[in-house]
């Protein structure tokens, strides 16, 4: 890993972040790479103890090798690619805002386009994705990525919403399951998967949506709301005790109780995008933020990988 090294600076704001050891871990963040415009999309690969992620504005996909530290090019011209997720099978799973899809990168290389459409009209600028446990595929499709030319490419929008969509791991349909959102963000499963969380970053507020036997979701309620001066909600990830941690952009990480309550933050050196947990023992917090990739061994877990 790298040498170099800045501080990082834990806010306690309610005990259970010092008694559940979320302030215990290491007191500075590794600088893994800098020289980005704007990074986002960490994922780890555990078979290969390497981590993707995007950096936007320079339409590309980086790779950062845990045992020698080098980083490369993983994929120049990558749709100007926002968020990576693996699927059950480890393969590269994509938010491509640029080229306005969601895609699969196979064990062969090729790419698989998984979502390109909502009812004949093109998507807006996919986003964030994760994968339930049944294979099937959940993305955010706010309009970031044709707002300018900057993550993109300006254009209408054809939905005229922003809404998030479930892909049908059988048929591939592509349904819409969650909509009224400013615009829609991270997203996160609950740990035994019965609700989905998705972050607004326009609207300032996190939803939690009850998940049903079919595939579709419940009227969500609110279960955070930012609190003026503490940034913008980005992506979201569980620990595996439940407590959710979220990307606040210029306002560090927020970690909330399973009950809503913000327990404490990480203050970051520069506005976090984008978190993630890797790692062999699944503790390493990698944090995209703004033109650098960090990151930090914690005393806490982050979610189980697999999901039975």
């Amino acid at each position: 890993m790298s040498t170099q090294t800045v501080p990082v600076s834990y806010e306690i704001l309610d005990e259970r972040f010092r008694t559940g050891r979320c302030a215990n871990g290491d007191h500075f963040f590794q600088v893994l790479h800098s020289g980005g415009r704007w990074v986002e999309g960490p994922v780890y690969l555990p078979a290969w103890r390497q981590l993707i992620w995007s950096d936007i504005p320079n339409d590309r996909l980086l790779r950062w090798d845990e045992q020698s530290g080098a980083v490369s090019v993983f994929r120049a011209s990558s749709g100007y690619a926002n968020c990576n997720t693996l699927d059950r099978e480890g393969r590269l799973i994509s938010c491509e805002q640029g080229n306005r899809r969601v895609t699969r990168t196979e064990h062969d290389g090729t790419t698989t386009v998984l979502a390109d459409r909502w009812q004949g009209k093109r998507l807006n600028s996919p986003n964030d994705a994760v994968v339930r446990s049944d294979g099937s595929i959940w993305f955010s499709d706010p309009d970031f990525g044709i707002t300018s030319d900057y993550e993109g490419f300006r254009a209408e929008s054809e939905i005229g919403a922003n809404n998030v969509y479930r892909i049908d791991p059988d048929s591939g349909e592509v349904r819409l399951v969650a909509d009224g959102f400013g615009a829609p963000n991270g997203l996160v499963f609950s740990l035994d998967e019965s609700q989905l969380y998705v972050s607004d970053t326009r609207g300032g507020v996190l939803r939690v949506f009850d998940v049903r036997d079919d595939g579709t979701l419940s009227d969500g309620k609110v279960f955070a709301e930012m609190k003026e001066g503490l940034g913008r909600f980005d992506n979201i990830r569980f620990d595996d005790a439940g407590r959710l941690w979220a990307a606040a952009m210029a306002g560090g990480v927020h970690c909330y109780d399973p009950d809503g309550t913000l327990l404490g933050r990480l203050l970051t050196p520069e506005p976090v995008a984008n978190i993630a947990f890797g790692g062999t023992k699944n503790n390493i917090m990698f944090l995209a933020a703004s033109t650098s990739l960090y990151c930090l061994m914690t005393a806490v877990t982050g979610a189980p990988r697999i999901r039975r």
